[in-house]
């Protein structure tokens, strides 16, 4: 037996050797070690560190590094350009498959370029800046209010607000609603609910299954609580969304003339135009997971930057002090300092920071000054790109008037909602709720600035990255409410 074991043993390792001597990518810059294992991609992926590790290597070793045995990470905008261009033919990785949950294939998950060209066609109209602005505004609005409301009275009783938890609850009622009809009410009990905690988790979860996807499948009979609980999570999220399709459909047998407007309410039982229903909960699913964090998290890094610097606040209060009472999205758009505050938190806190993965088409790439066979995992992370300091001058500094004269080099440098025709269903979206919240919290609380009650530090605020980021302490306390209330003396309508 023992002899057995030693035999297996030499064969793995004559393996791993062969591996690393044959490696097609050893000519790219890297660790030693990456030509052999992707032991460290994992390690810091799974610390939620992968965004600044693979950063550190750009920094090391220049703007194409190695960081696994086939999976190349780029920061160079000319072949990003390339390699996110529309029709070129770097399709998703396998990893976006294992990344999201099994059995319900989604417009995000998809590696098929028809089934997402399809899908995207149906969904792209729906969610357009035009639909937004004519049929869903008044929702956002008022969910956008609520939470000024909540924020104001958890200000009141304790002296100080998170914002990340109203941010967080705001964007999951918004897509809520949008999607299924029904808001997840996080707004209106102002707690976390099971279903918000399965929330924040997704992100972790989702490394996990990427990470270790053979060992996820078989959690359910592995005595791991770890990976049980990423089964379970995962099961509860989506018995949510097929309760929640199935109520909606009822209603629609009730009031087929004139139903509540969803996102996907013209894509049921529309045959070629439309969605089945097991296809519609693999994308609500995922519309709530895209659409809740990821805007959340932008929102909270954007008012505490904003709220660390009077300057910068000051000047977005005085901008924003001038709008009519009963101000719309359209009034926002023509706001330059508070879109410039806005790019300048896309940029330094994109919500998906690490790598957008790709795949080299048949026929191998020439990129960045490098041959890549067909097959490989090219990476192209914004976390890297938005930090280039040949394009971003001070690039780690909290700096809107930056974007006063942006350069081209800076627009294609910019990759916050991704790029090419995979680029994010929910941009519109996300514009919309950055603008109104951004806008009612500096006219509702002009004073704000970043509380240190609780314990509430700069080690809270550090960016934690899995595939979505989000602050490491789950918190961002932020106080400012004028003595005697009224929210700073802004009106409700606000």
């Amino acid at each position: 037996m023992l002899t057995i074991i030693w035999f297996v043993l030499g064969c793995l390792f004559a393996r791993y050797l062969y591996r690393g001597l044959t490696n097609p990518l050893a000519h790219i810059p890297g660790p030693t070690s990456t030509r052999w294992t992707s032991f460290l991609l994992c390690y810091y992926s799974l610390r939620g560190e992968v965004a600044q590790y693979v950063h550190s290597l750009h920094c090391k070793y220049g703007p194409v590094v190695r960081v696994s045995p086939d999976e190349v990470d780029i920061c160079d905008t000319s072949a990003v350009k390339e390699i996110h261009r529309t029709g070129n033919g770097y399709l998703k990785s396998q990893w976006y498959v294992d990344l999201t949950p099994r059995g319900r294939e989604s417009t995000f998950s998809t590696v098929n370029p028809k089934f997402h060209a399809a899908h995207r066609r149906l969904l792209s109209a729906p969610i357009s800046d035009s639909t937004l602005m004519t049929r869903f505004e008044p929702l956002i609005r008022a969910r956008v209010g609520q939470a000024m409301e909540g924020l104001d009275k958890e200000m009141a009783a304790t002296g100080a607000g998170d914002v990340y938890k109203w941010m967080l609850f705001m964007a999951t009622d918004i897509i809520g609603e949008m999607s299924f009809g029904e808001s997840f009410h996080m707004l209106d009990s102002g707690k976390k609910s099971h279903y918000s905690i399965d929330l924040e988790r997704i992100s972790y979860m989702g490394i996990m299954r990427a990470t270790f996807p053979t060992l996820v499948r078989v959690a359910a009979i592995l005595p791991l609580p770890i990976l049980r609980e990423t089964v379970k999570a995962t099961n509860r999220l989506e018995s949510y969304a097929v309760s929640s399709i199935n109520r909606y459909q009822s209603s629609l047998r009730l009031n087929p003339t004139n139903p509540k407007p969803t996102l996907f309410t013209k894509l049921y039982d529309a045959g070629e135009n439309g969605l089945s229903k097991d296809e519609i909960i693999g994308e609500a699913r995922t519309f709530i997971i895209a659409g809740s964090d990821t805007t959340a998290v932008t929102l909270t890094y954007l008012l505490y930057s904003v709220c660390q610097n009077p300057h910068i606040r000051d000047t977005l209060v005085a901008e924003v002090a001038q709008l009519p009472i009963d101000f719309t999205d359209r009034d926002l758009r023509g706001l330059s300092y508070l879109n410039h505050v806005i790019l300048e938190s896309l940029r330094l806190y994109s919500a998906v920071p690490a790598a957008l993965r790709r795949v080299v088409p048949s026929g191998g790439a020439h990129l960045a000054g490098y041959s890549l066979p067909a097959g490989v995992t090219v990476g192209t992370q914004s976390y890297s790109l938005h930090r280039d300091e040949k394009i971003f001058s001070d690039a780690e500094t909290f700096r809107p008037e930056r974007w006063e004269s942006p350069t081209q080099a800076m627009k294609d440098a910019s990759l916050p909602f991704g790029g090419g025709s995979r680029v994010c269903l929910g941009i519109h979206l996300a514009r919309i709720e950055l603008r109104l919240a951004t806008a009612m919290f500096f006219r509702r609380f002009p004073q704000a600035r970043v509380s240190s009650r609780d314990g509430m530090s700069e080690a809270d605020m550090v960016m934690e990255t899995f595939f979505l980021m989000a602050p490491k302490g789950h918190r961002c306390l932020i106080e400012g409410r004028r003595e005697g209330g009224g929210g700073g003396g802004c009106t409700t309508a606000d």
